[in-house]
């Protein structure tokens, strides 16, 4: 499989504006083990642009499946799947699995990419001493940030769909984060540009709550109060670790944690963003 999957569904015409305002919902859908449940809130939320994170491909505990093609399918949407892992004790003979971040959007999502972090942790590579089997999870591959843009009359937004590590400790995923914005920055004054994903630490605070101050982003979900994004867990470690940001030339209202849906370990976030008018 290649490192991305690209394919649509959208039948209607292309929309010639932007809506107003764009819908979003960004989601750890837990590989996707509850999808007909994922798939009832996606289509039930109406959005525009969605950004999954844990996606599967043709893995055993998602029943073989292609998770990503099997949503899109089902809301009638354009999609990019991002390969993250492969999934080393989940596949089978014939053929691999994988696992990643799919972008869906009712406009055509164009130039995606993948950045992958420069600091990743070594804690899912295999070791000949680690049998390959689904307990141990074993994998090849690396955190990244999928990236895709959407574009009409000639406005265009640069979207990053991230997942940073669950492994190690806050320094690493703070230089995971560090090194997206860096880039992310290079996209702003230029096209409006949107992070979103499972970031696995609490950006309202500490060195991260200043990098996303010093770069004039604004984090929608701070100001709930860092509210959790999951289910209770076993770990120590925050439970506010799912955020959007959005660059000064976007609005948002209407940020919500959906708290009471248990199609996955993490409840979908959702907000309307509006583009700010010359001027303004």
């Amino acid at each position: 499989m290649e490192e991305l999957e690209k394919g649509s569904f959208w039948s209607d015409p292309i929309p010639r504006e932007w809506p107003e305002p764009i819908r979003l919902v960004s989601w750890n859908v837990n590989r996707g083990l509850r999808l007909a449940e994922i798939i009832e809130f996606l289509a039930a939320s109406s959005a525009d642009l969605i950004l999954l994170q844990e996606t599967d491909v043709n893995a055993r505990r998602t029943r073989y499946l292609n998770v990503p093609r099997e949503i899109a399918e089902a809301l009638k949407m354009n999609y990019v799947f991002g390969r993250e892992f492969e999934e080393l004790g989940q596949g089978n003979r014939v053929c691999r699995a994988f696992h990643g971040q799919t972008t869906l959007s009712r406009f055509p999502l164009l130039n995606p990419r993948i950045l992958r972090f420069r600091r990743q942790s070594t804690f899912w590579q295999p070791r000949w001493f680690v049998p390959r089997l689904q307990a141990f999870q074993r994998r090849l591959g690396a955190r990244m940030a999928l990236i895709c843009e959407i574009s009409i009359q000639g406005r265009t937004i640069v979207v990053y769909n991230a997942h940073l590590e669950s492994r190690g400790n806050d320094e690493l995923r703070y230089s995971q984060l560090s090194e997206m914005l860096g880039e992310a920055e290079g996209s702003c004054g230029q096209t409006h540009v949107m992070v979103a994903g499972d970031l696995n630490f609490n950006i309202s605070r500490g060195q991260a709550a200043s990098l996303i101050a010093g770069l004039q982003l604004d984090s929608p979900f701070a100001r709930l109060g860092a509210k959790k994004t999951v289910r209770v867990r076993g770990h120590a470690r925050c439970a506010a670790i799912d955020w959007i940001l959005t660059d000064q030339t976007l609005c948002t209202s209407g940020a919500k944690i959906h708290d009471s849906i248990c199609a996955s370990d993490h409840f979908p976030l959702s907000l309307e963003i509006h583009m700010r008018r010359t001027g303004e």
